[in-house]
């Protein structure tokens, strides 16, 4: 019994199951310690595969060939590290051996099949590693004679587990051995029949392990961990011997995705770092590539991958997969695979990330121009970058190279594309960061209709628009491999995988592959940036200045006042103060002192007020750290007829506001639509919030502190705008597991808009004639279009504003629909084609209607009180609500109806009960002084704040408002059932009280002390 519960036991089972798979057993006794590697597989492997260039060794040595050998491997193993040995192999007085045979891509040879089936596997146990110590390893696996996998097993029923794995390697294994020298090995595994974790590189009680799981659950609930086990069939982490571990596995690990990655720092010291897949990204491209393989070009792929992801490997790993992908018929799936980013520094990370994962020169191509792109298609280059910029050309070249090589079957005397194919051109397109925009935008933009300078005019432009619109849709020899953390709606759709036989009430749309953030955050590769979340809620109220009570509309009236509120001096101020007071006292020794902020501000107009108080409040508090802002353009202030610039607030180049804020002393980064994506900055630990959060918005800028480094182990969200927790929990809720789409769209919700533009009455048929025989020639003109336009333009001018308004937002809404379902539909109908290039042209020459709010009310009004009041909150993602469901009516859905107009003070009224709270009025000053003065008398009140701290005086304080305040509701009965039904107005009274009482009582505020 004891033995079935011991680690022996758990070693038993992995040896046995890798014997299954092709691996020798050898004795310890055979591990060389000193050359560390196995002498015996690394000689039949080399005398097996390379026989005449180990003879012309042998010739050169003699009896000492061996020896020498030997020692020549080591020595490089030593110098380049065991990926560059395995991948290169080693040159020895002028012979050249191979010391691994990967798996050709093709069945062409079938030479180079026999010797890849020549490798040499092996595991030992026990392996006594040392010439110092007795120490000895659980297990360690070999390819040809040479190390790759350390492992320390544990078995939970023996008292240990994966964590004692983990502490063995960090403080009983030396680092200094020669097995542990970095590079020496692969890998270093920690294992429990529950879980995995792995290392490239041992450093003591520094080494950093990864855990090496599949996930636990699925879909929307899948987490960290491995999945149970049936009965009798192993353990959980059974997929490392029976999977991860196997002889090809292991050779396509070292042949496609472990990098010996080397640079130099700043300084010019040399970094060198192992880079090992984590199991999902391993998981991703295999799957991913399997597919292809199998299906060939034309198929759409959406991987939902969490920040903290690793993505740029994982789209490094899979372009170069991708790259030398060959099907069943031995012929390449694609001649090229595009990598296109969405923005350019990601584009440049992304391109040294691939590019560094390149092992045949000139594979990699990063292209800067339309030009320099066709050059590489053209040229066939395996592996293009470029930018989301770029997409729709990247689409442009890739239709005009379908048309030259149809063109080119279609008639012999046709000249030939520079990169021809007789079966044609096929491309993978990997997207990184996919949205709506990457399919719709990119295919607004793409533009088939460019004529060819010998375009026939003789052509019907309903002919010209039918075959737009039949060049339109998917490319049956492209396919896309779209990337996101945050898939919309309309990504599902695009991108995702379709279920056809979907049971009602199931999604029909879901991701390819998942990485979630539930699992990302709970394998510690994120932080939760929900976890500490505290709401500021911001009370005040407004009073009428003048004697007329006009009427508004409440919405856009309220939507006026709020922002009125919101951009008061006063108002800022007060945030201002608590932002500061927090930074300094609560993020500065964050991060072992190099803690920042991000103050995320609502308008450009709010961030530079920010940043003026802000520096006006470091100042006057002696404090000697500073702010940055960040925000694009120029903001002039109309009272004081200033103009700012982020150059010029800061006081250098806007290029370098990134690189400022990782410096002394700039700790709090004000922003205005900047920095809210894509900026990847560890030190960020907390944010500040002063902007309404909704749906990927929200996800994307909270998530800019979810990035980990050395010393962080928390982050703090500060929000001062109501509602907002509500929303984030929303948003998160979206994409903590797996996000999927309901349903499809309703083709006929095109027609619905189409009959709805009809109905403005703005445009007639006969107009859309007109455009087309203007638009639809060999080479259209911009003053013919313009021409063709212009009478509905006029038209639309002498509508009112809210028919001007409703018209736009209907040809945006046709636009955006028609170039989505374009690309997934197959429509027969031109005269949807022409009404789209209509509505688009038409749309830019209809600017947006001046925001149509009563500004005069800032005259009107007066901010009277107003206070923040604190609370911590609980905002935790619910895991049932990722399924998405399409808007009605296109992407932005059926408007609302305008309400009613009403009069001022009604608006007023309903505002100071939802943010503020009515005391004021001689009454209200009459009911709180004579609850100030029963407070002062009572003995027992100031007696427990003589003894107490201000934190445990308080308790007692609101005990005794509540007894004094039920003593008075016979007298004020109005005050006390506001108090009693209304808890937001109970605190903030209690608040202001006890803010009084201390101030008279010790001078100071306590509130204010204790925020």
């Amino acid at each position: 019994m004891a033995k079935a519960i011991s680690e022996q036991a758990l070693e038993d089972v992995v040896v046995a199951e890798l014997g299954k798979s092709g691996y020798v057993q050898r004795q310890t006794s055979a591990y060389d310690k000193a050359l560390c590697l196995d002498a015996g597989p690394l000689m039949d492997f080399i005398q097996a595969t390379q026989a005449k260039e180990w003879t012309k060794f042998v010739t050169q040595h003699g009896e000492s060939a061996r020896q020498a050998f030997l020692k020549r491997v080591a020595q490089a193993v030593e110098t380049d590290g065991i990926v560059t040995v395995l991948r290169q192999g080693v040159k020895a007085n002028g012979c050249k051996f191979r010391l691994a045979y990967f798996q050709p891509e093709t069945s062409r040879n079938p030479e180079t099949e026999k010797l890849f089936l020549a490798n040499q596997f092996s595991v030992i146990r026990q392996v006594r590693y040392s010439e110092k110590t007795d120490h000895s390893l659980d297990v360690v696996l070999f390819l040809n004679g040479l190390p790759l996998f350390t492992c320390e097993l544990k078995n939970p029923l023996n008292g240990q587990d994966v964590k004692d794995a983990i502490t063995q390697y960090k403080h009983t294994r030396d680092p200094r051995e020669t097995l542990f020298l970095h590079g020496r090995c692969v890998a270093h595994f920690a294992v429990d029949p529950f879980l995995a974790y792995m290392t490239t590189q041992l450093k003591g009680k520094d080494t950093f392990f990864l855990p090496f799981n599949m996930g636990h659950g699925e879909g929307k609930n899948k987490g960290a961990g491995n999945p149970s086990p049936k009965l009798g069939d192993g353990f959980s982490t059974s997929y490392l011997w029976r999977d991860i571990w196997t002889k090809d596995r292991v050779l396509e690990l070292m042949q496609y995705f472990v990098q010996d990655v080397r640079d130099y720092d700043e300084s010019g010291k040399l970094k060198r770092m192992v880079i090992f897949p984590r199991y999902h990204q391993l998981s991703a491209v295999r799957t991913l590539v399997g597919d292809a393989r199998a299906k060939g070009p034309g198929q759409d792929y959406l991987i939902q991958h969490s920040a903290g992801s690793g993505k740029s490997n994982s789209i490094g790993w899979l372009a170069h997969r991708l790259a030398s992908l060959h099907g069943s018929d031995d012929k390449r799936v694609f001649d090229s695979v595009i990598v296109v980013t969405d923005r350019v520094a990601l584009d440049r990370q992304l391109s040294q990330t691939v590019s560094s994962f390149e092992q045949t020169a000139g594979l990699v191509v990063h292209v800067g121009s339309g030009k320099e792109l066709m050059e590489a298609l053209e040229s066939g280059k395996q592996v293009i970058i470029t930018t989301l910029q770029k997409f729709p050309v990247v689409l442009e070249h890739v239709r005009k190279m379908e048309d030259q090589w149809r063109k080119a079957q279609s008639d012999p005397n046709a000249p030939k594309p520079k990169f021809y194919k007789p079966e044609g051109h096929r491309f993978a397109l990997v997207l990184d960061e996919a949205h709506s925009s990457q399919g719709g935008e990119a295919s607004k933009e793409m533009r088939q209709t460019l004529k060819d300078d010998d375009a026939d005019d003789t052509i019907s432009p309903a002919e010209m628009a039918a075959a737009d619109q039949a060049a339109r849709g998917k490319l049956e020899t492209v396919s896309t491999f779209a990337f996101t953390a945050t898939p919309k709606e309309w990504t599902l759709e695009l991108f995702g995988r379709k279920n056809p036989a979907a049971a009602e009430g199931e999604p029909q749309f879901v991701p390819f592959d998942l990485y979630s953030m539930r699992q990302a955050i709970e394998e510690g590769f994120i932080l939760n940036v929900l976890d500490n979340y505290i709401s500021y809620h911001v009370s005040w109220t407004l009073t009428k200045k003048i004697k007329e009570d006009p009427k508004y509309d409440p919405n856009k009236a309220s939507k006026l006042l709020t922002r009125f509120v919101n951009e008061d001096p006063k108002t800022i101020r007060e945030k201002v103060a608590i932002i500061c007071e927090h930074l300094d006292s609560k993020v500065l020794d964050e991060i072992n002192g190099r803690g920042r902020a991000m103050l995320v501000t609502s308008s450009r107009q709010n961030a530079v007020t920010f940043k003026l108080e802000v520096d006006k409040y470091l100042e006057a508090q002696g404090l000697k750290w500073k702010s940055i802002v960040a925000f694009s353009g120029t903001v002039s202030d109309e009272e004081t007829k200033k103009e700012y610039t982020e150059t010029g607030l800061n006081g250098f180049p806007d290029a370098q506001t990134a690189a400022k804020f990782e410096t002394e002393p700039y700790r709090l980064l004000i922003v205005a639509n900047k920095f809210q994506t894509g900026f990847d900055q560890p030190l960020l630990h907390t944010m500040y919030v002063d902007k309404t959060f909704t749906g990927v918005a929200a996800v994307q800028t909270l998530s800019r502190l979810n990035r980990t480094t050395k010393d962080k182990d928390a982050t703090c969200v500060l929000d001062f705008v109501t509602g907002n927790p509500d929303r984030v929990k929303e948003a998160f809720s979206r994409y903590y597991g797996e996000t999927s789409l309901k349903s499809a769209t309703d083709p006929n919700d095109l027609y619905k808009i189409e009959s709805k533009l009809k109905q403005h009455g703005f445009f007639f048929p006969a107009d859309i004639e007109t455009f087309a025989a203007a638009y639809y020639v060999a080479r259209p003109t911009q003053d013919k279009i313009y021409a063709a336009l212009k009478p509905i333009v006029a038209r639309v001018e002498c509508a009112t504003p809210d028919d001007q308004k409703q018209f736009r937002a209907n040809l945006g809404k046709y636009v955006d629909l028609y170039s989505f379902l374009g690309q997934i539909i197959k429509f027969t109908d031109a005269d949807l084609e022409q009404l789209f290039q209509f509505c688009r042209y038409l749309l830019k020459l209809i600017p947006p209607a001046p925001e149509d709010q009563p500004r005069e009310l800032k005259r009107f009004v007066e901010v009277d009180t107003i206070k923040l009041r604190k609370s911590q909150v609980e905002v935790y993602p619910e895991r049932d609500k990722g399924t998405l469901e399409v808007k009605e009516d296109g992407p932005g859905g059926q408007p609302p109806q305008p309400p009613l107009p009403e009069p001022l003070s009604e608006i007023l009224k309903r505002l100071n009960e939802r943010f503020g709270t009515d005391i004021t009025g001689p009454a209200a000053e009459e009911f709180i002084e004579i609850l100030e003065t029963k407070l002062n008398a009572d003995e027992g009140l100031a007696a427990s704040f003589a003894v107490n701290t201000a934190e445990n005086a308080r308790l007692t304080f609101d005990h005794k408002v509540r007894d004094h305040v039920q003593d008075m509701i016979d007298t004020n009965f109005k005050f006390y059932k506001q108090i009693n039904d209304k808890p937001e107005f109970a605190e903030f009274l209690n608040d202001l009280l006890f803010d009084r009482y201390t101030e008279r009582k010790t001078g100071c505020s306590g509130a204010n002390s204790d925020s």
